[in-house]
C-alpha cells in the first residue's frame, strides 16, 4: 500500500497539506439517539493515522528484543543508567517558580515584591 502525501514547500512553493489522503474516513455510529450525531461530525476535525504505517506492537508473551538491557534502564533504581539519559528538564521547584505561582493568588502584592527582589539580585 502506498501513501500519497503532499509535502509543503517554502514560501511561494508552499501547498496545502491539510487535505492529504491518508486521513481515516468518518465512521457511522449506529444506535445514536436524536441529536447525538454531532459526535460523528467531530471525527473529521482531527486527522487520524488512516493508512500511515504504524510501528509493530510487541506482545507481552514475546521474548525481549533487548536481552542485554536491564529492565531498570532509565530508572533511578537498579542496574543500568538512571533517569539522566532521558534528558528531562529540571523539575525541582525554585524559589522564583514557587513565588510566581503564589503571586497569582496573592492580593497583597508581597509575592510580586519578593519576585522583584530576587530578580534584582540575580535569582
Amino acid at each position: 500500500m502506498t501513501v500519497n502525501e503532499k509535502v509543503s514547500g517554502i514560501g511561494a512553493n508552499s501547498e496545502r497539506t491539510d487535505l492529504n489522503v491518508s486521513n481515516q474516513p468518518i465512521r457511522y455510529i449506529a444506535g445514536l439517539g436524536y441529536g447525538e450525531g454531532g459526535a460523528v461530525a467531530q471525527q473529521g476535525g482531527a486527522p487520524m493515522a488512516g493508512s500511515v504505517p504504524m510501528p509493530d506492537v510487541i506482545p507481552l508473551s514475546e521474548p525481549t528484543r533487548r536481552p542485554n538491557e536491564p529492565a531498570s534502564y532509565g530508572l533511578d533504581i537498579g542496574p543500568g543508567p538512571g533517569s539522566e539519559i532521558v534528558n528531562l528538564p529540571n523539575t525541582e521547584p525554585t524559589a522564583s517558580t514557587v513565588l510566581r505561582k503564589i503571586a497569582q493568588f496573592d492580593n497583597s502584592g508581597e509575592a510580586e515584591l519578593a519576585i522583584s527582589y530576587l530578580s534584582d539580585y540575580g535569582f
